[in-house]
Parts: C-alpha cells; structure tokens; sequence
C-alpha cells in the first residue's frame, strides 16, 4: 500500500550532501551547547518545585528514571543520526523503515512538541522577565501580563513579553544557525555558570533532615513525578533536527546527543537533592521559582537574584533551540510533499528556510500570548515519548532490514536497549492524565485528516513511485 511506502536510505544521504542546501557549520561544541541549551531551562528553574511536592525528596529519583528513559532512546537516536544525517529528526528515520503515513504522524506529533514547547517556556520567560523588572520598581500593564484567563480574577488578556521573545528569536532563526548558535554558546555558558553557583552556595545549607521520609508517597509518586519532570530532558533529540548542518555528523552527532544529556541528569540530580535539601519539600506550594527561594530561605538573597537571570537565559535558549528544531521538522515535511513546498524554500543569502521560521515565530508567539501554560503543557510529554518510543523500533527494524549499512555510530545491547527504551517510555505515558490522552487522539486524527486529504497526493516519493 502507498501509505507503507519507505524511502531509499541511500538517497536520502546523497541528497543531503548535494550543493545548495543548509550550510554545513557546527561541530561537537556547538551540538552539545545546542542541546544543553534546550534541556536547562523550565525544567531545573520551574518543574523541580512541582517534582518535590509529588515525589518528595525522592525526585533524585524521578530525574534518574526520566533521564534512563531518555538514555535508551538517544543511544537510539544516535545512531540514526549518524547513519542518515539529514534534517527532520525521528520524522526522517521513520520515513526509511515504517513508511510514509508514520512518518507524516510522528512529524505531526514534533510539530506539536516542538511548537507547544516554545511557547510554554516563552510564558515561563515571561513570568521571570516581570519579576526581575518588578525589582527595580516596573510594572507592565496588567493587560499586556497574561493570557486571557491566565490568573483568576485578575484581568489580563494579551502576554506581550511572551509574544516578542518568540519574535526577537524568529529573527536570529532567520538570519542563520551560526550566528544563533553563537548567541546560544554564551546564554548557555552564563545559565550553567549560574547553576553551579547555585550547588557551590547551596550545599552549605543542606539539612539532611529535610530529605526524611525520602520516599514519602512511594514509588507512585516517585514514577509520577518522572513522568512530569521527563518535560526537562526534552531538547536532546532537537540536536538531532540539526543533521544537515553538521560538519561530520557520524562522529559529532553521538557527541551532541549523549553529551548533552549526561551533563543535565547531573545538574538535575544535585540540584533537586540540594533543594530539597535546605527547604522542606512540601513549602514548594504554588511557588513556580524553587531554586531562587531555596537560596532565599537559606538567606542568600545576593544570588537568588542571579538565579533568577540565569533562569531568564536559561528559557531563552530552551525557546530557540525548540523553535529550531521546529523549523526544520517543516523543512522537512516539505521538501517531501507532505506540506506546502514554499515552506522548504532557503533564503539565497542566509541559507535558512526564511519563511517557515517567521511562520513558526508568529503562530506560536500567538499561542504563547493567548493559552495559559497549563493548557500548553498538556500535550508535551506524552508526544514526545510516543516519538522516542518509535525511534526505538525502528531501530530493530532497521537493523533487520539493513544489516549491511554502514552504521558511524551503533546502539549498544540491540534489540534490548531499544525495547528498555520502550518500555520506560511506555510506562511513564501511562502515569500521564486521561486529558492528556484524549486531547493527544484528537490532534492525531485531525493529522489523519490532513495526510489523507493533501499530503498523500503532494508526496514526492508517491509521484515518483
């Protein structure tokens, strides 16, 4: 059937290596940067006070469960990555081994992912931007400070700082990947700087009281935080979105992807254990700025505020680097057939896909500025295990339908590291809300609709075969 219809992995990587297309400019440094920087943000910053209330100080153990799920699946990525360095993430892969109409789903999925990822940090960012300016005396119209709904009983309709950090950063997208890449070097740089200076000031003021009972609702709530804290390993797989662009991807691909993830599990790690430690877990209550008010209750105000800038960068870059990875899952889809072609175009000068980053740019700005976070958070997570749940598979798949590959990069233990990868996944999707499930069917069935409806007639391998 031409919906099983799988793409010649050998011309997807001679067609990534054609002239004219993405410049190749980034090399291991830049990927790891790149993928630290879409991990480190809301995660550490925001979800490890709502980790705590669920978990207790056994979220340690949360972050360690959440970052082997996340293990399994990049030791699966990585070796896609290397063997078909093309843009389009686990869209692409899929593409080769389980064919077109589960390609066009997971891409449907990413863009959900990705897009609603940025513009849930992007309102994070700007409920830290408005504390930071309320320290020195200024105060953003009401009006302009949140979604419709966003607070209740306070009249806010329209988050203008939200909306404009999504723009500013359409238009470094759109100048080109180096010098975004450049820009989130150093925003990188700085936000570890401060998290280190978080452990170095903090661990002095740990009571080893605070972390009894350790476990104090058990595996469930240890496994349920897991499954809400897994939202601050999102990211690692958008290095991934960068294939095309990389210098030698075979070996600096694996780099990126497992370097990244290593160095955040660690930070997360010490960090919520140190949190935990100077501030009894349950006083996180409704406090969306926990690593700031640990140093505050430990009476270190002097570097709370520079928590809090580090926390602003720290989303930045989370906000540019999904909003990357977005544009080229687009990129891709299109360059296919399955969405519009103008949204593939390169800009002759930049050579960055011009129209589809502003669009990106635009579109979820807009979410961001009107849908309070709560409703954005919803989809996050149980997208983005589905998708590492089948960058697994195909991984077994396409060692049986292609074991002579050349393969720059294998994934240890297979087919058990994959299905372990499967597995976790699996089991932390079933800790997720059945809101979150049903809202997850419908945005993938109104993918259906759309593969059925235009992309299945428009696909360039549909015309070709």
């Amino acid at each position: 059937m031409s919906i099983f219809r799988t793409k010649n992995l050998d011309d997807m990587v001679a067609a990534s290596r054609k002239p004219g297309g993405l410049k190749k400019v980034l090399g291991p440094f830049d990927l790891v940067l790149m993928g630290i920087g879409a991990i480190v943000g809301t995660g550490i910053f925001v979800l490890t006070g709502t980790g705590a209330l669920t978990a207790g100080p056994a979220l340690t153990l949360s972050f360690v469960i959440a970052a082997l799920a996340c293990g399994f699946a990049a030791l699966c990525y990585a070796e896609f990555a290397s063997t078909v360095p093309v843009a389009g993430s686990i869209y692409t892969y899929s593409y080769a081994t389980l064919g077109e109409l589960v390609a066009w789903m997971i891409g449907w999925d990413l863009m959900l992912e990705y897009g609603l990822a940025a513009s849930a940090v992007a309102v994070g960012w700007s409920g830290y931007l408005q504390s930071l300016l309320a320290g020195f005396g200024v105060q953003l119209p009401t009006a302009l400070t949140g979604a419709p709904g966003a607070v209740p009983g306070v009249a806010t309709y329209f988050n203008l700082p939200a909306f404009l950090i999504m723009i500013v950063l359409a238009g470094m997208l759109s100048l080109g990947i180096r010098e975004s890449a450049r820009m989130n070097n150093v925003m990188v740089a700085i936000k570890v700087g401060v998290v280190l200076l978080f452990i170095a000031v903090g661990v002095g003021h740990v009571k080893p009281d605070n972390w009894q009972p350790f476990m104090p609702y058990g595996h469930t709530g240890v496994l349920s935080a897991a499954a809400l804290v897994f939202f601050a390993f999102i990211g690692f797989d958008a290095v991934t979105s960068a294939a095309e662009e990389v210098k030698r991807p075979e070996r600096d691909l694996p780099i990126g992807i497992i370097g990244s993830l290593a160095v955040c599990t660690i930070l997360y790690v010490v960090v919520s254990a140190i949190m935990t430690g100077i501030v009894p877990f349950r006083q996180f209550e409704g406090i969306d700025h926990p690593v700031s008010l640990a140093l505050k209750y430990a009476g270190e105000n002097w570097v709370a505020g520079f928590v809090d800038l580090g926390a602003i960068l720290g989303m930045t870059t989370v906000i540019l680097v999904m909003s990357y990875g977005q544009t080229r899952i687009i990129f891709a889809m299109s360059r296919d057939g399955l969405l519009p072609k103008r949204l593939s175009s390169i800009h002759p000068k930049h050579g960055t896909p011009f129209l589809a980053t502003w669009i990106v740019g635009i579109v979820f700005g807009l979410l961001a500025a009107l849908v309070p976070l709560n409703v954005l958070a919803e989809l996050i997570n149980i997208g983005t295990l589905a998708a590492f749940s089948l960058v697994s598979i195909a991984v077994i798949i396409l060692r049986k339908q292609r074991p002579d590959l050349h393969r720059a990069f294998r994934c240890p233990g297979v087919p058990v590291i994959p299905m372990l990868a499967v597995a976790f996944c699996v089991t932390l999707m079933a800790y997720l809300s059945w809101h979150t499930w049903l809202a997850f069917g419908i945005w993938l069935v109104i993918g259906l609709a759309i593969y059925f409806g235009y992309s299945r007639h428009h696909s360039v391998l549909g015309k070709q075969q």
